[in-house]
């Protein structure tokens, strides 16, 4: 393995150890939120030109369910919990014992799946702050139900500074022999991987 193709396999399996921590405390939370055991697979994480995340969850056109944030502090970014909905209509039934209607989401439903990616996006930059000793916080979540491709759009008007690339963590429920899945982006600002990989003391070039 050539020194780069070795400098990248470290650099993702630094990510993974926060991904595999951050899957710990959020099945810790929403275990606690909802008074039930929620396990959580061992999450896949990887690295995504910015331009492929949509395909990672079905294709621009895919409709999905989106938990939008924006981190502040010493590495900036932006966070998406993204589920397409048959998805978020399993977990809410399967977790939260509410079934959703086809007319659309209820005042609760949205309240709910809020909470949810919340405490994913929460958990993940808890981590991920743990392991760099950087100031990491962020806002106050929004929700919306769109195509992916305008869900990621309106990120990109609203932070027109997004870097180029994006982690990409694949989280996985299970309630009892079911998988629930979904996909959680972080997308941070141009100059905040290095930011992070030098805390990290992982070296960027």
């Amino acid at each position: 393995m050539n020194p780069l193709n070795r400098l990248e396999a470290f650099k993702l399996d630094v990510l993974k150890e926060v991904g595999n921590i951050g899957a710990g405390n959020a099945a810790t939370a929403l275990s606690r939120l909802l008074d039930k055991p929620v396990d959580m697979m061992v999450p896949t994480v990887s690295l995504s030109p910015f331009e492929q995340i949509a395909d990672k969850v079905g294709g621009f056109e895919q409709v999905v369910i989106a938990v939008f944030l924006r981190v502040e502090g010493d590495a900036p970014g932006n966070m998406f919990f993204l589920i397409d909905e048959e998805s978020a209509k399993k977990l809410l039934r399967n977790l939260l014992a509410i079934d959703v209607q086809d007319e659309g989401y209820s005042e609760m439903e949205f309240s709910a799946l809020s909470e949810i990616g919340n405490i994913l996006a929460g958990s993940y930059l808890s981590s991920l702050a743990d392991f760099t000793h950087l100031y990491l916080s962020p806002t106050v979540p929004a929700i919306a139900v769109d195509m992916a491709g305008a869900i990621l759009s309106y990120g990109l008007v609203q932070y027109g500074d997004m870097g180029d690339s994006a982690l990409l963590i694949d989280t996985t429920f299970l309630e009892g022999k079911e998988a629930l899945a979904g996909h959680f982006f972080l997308i941070p600002d141009p100059e905040s991987f290095e930011r992070i990989f030098n805390a990290l003391g992982v070296p960027t070039e």
